[in-house]
């Protein structure tokens, strides 16, 4: 099992990232949340990890900190929600609001995640009730995010988060120029829930 990696950031396409760990290139899916906190391209960056192992493909995900990997082992354990499902949702929300969702019951938050529908969101509240711990980005073990003025990057996320365009241009309306991206990320996610 691969716990955790430590090495030099050589490639972010998101969801993908690729870390050097002395020569060896591990390719890792992660979440949004994740993404907008890695450092620049040749620096450090240390995740935890989760490998998946599939008849067809090792996945290896990263994680920003422990209460992240925490909650996708949680997700993935849900009947009906897979690997890439559990990563979208921890995209379009933090272990905190997630836990926060499930605790209050929020069916509409909950399924407006991507691929996740009102049958599946009760699924998660009864199958995840008092599971969940939480746990920010904020922890994490890599340096602050960069900035970054462009809506362009907000829009592209939420259209790899499986929204489409018109959704994606009417979420970022309203968010003031020069927002960080991941800031953005989130503040369009909530007006996408409006």
């Amino acid at each position: 099992m691969i716990s955790r990696l430590t090495g030099k950031l050589i490639e972010k396409q998101p969801p993908q990232i690729v870390i050097d760990v002395n020569g060896v290139a591990y390719e890792a899916d992660v979440s949004m949340q994740t993404f907008y906190n890695l450092p620049p391209l040749n620096e450090t960056v240390q995740l935890y990890t989760q490998l998946v192992v599939r008849e067809d493909a090792h996945l290896l995900f990263g994680f920003g900190t422990a209460a992240e990997r925490a909650t996708f082992r949680q997700l993935v354990k849900v009947s009906g929600i897979g690997a890439k499902t559990a990563l979208g949702i921890l995209s379009a929300m933090t272990a905190d609001e997630l836990a926060q969702a499930v605790a209050q019951e929020d069916v509409k938050r909950l399924s407006s995640a991507p691929g996740i529908g009102k049958k599946t969101a009760e699924r998660m509240i009864l199958e995840l009730r008092g599971k969940l711990s939480g746990g920010t980005v904020s922890d994490g073990l890599f340096a602050q995010p960069q900035a970054a003025d462009e809506t362009d990057d907000i829009i592209g996320t939420l259209l790899a988060l499986g929204y489409s365009d018109r959704e994606a241009r009417a979420a970022v309306k309203g968010i003031a120029p020069g927002t960080e991206v991941g800031e953005g990320v989130r503040l369009a996610l909530k007006n996408l829930l409006k």
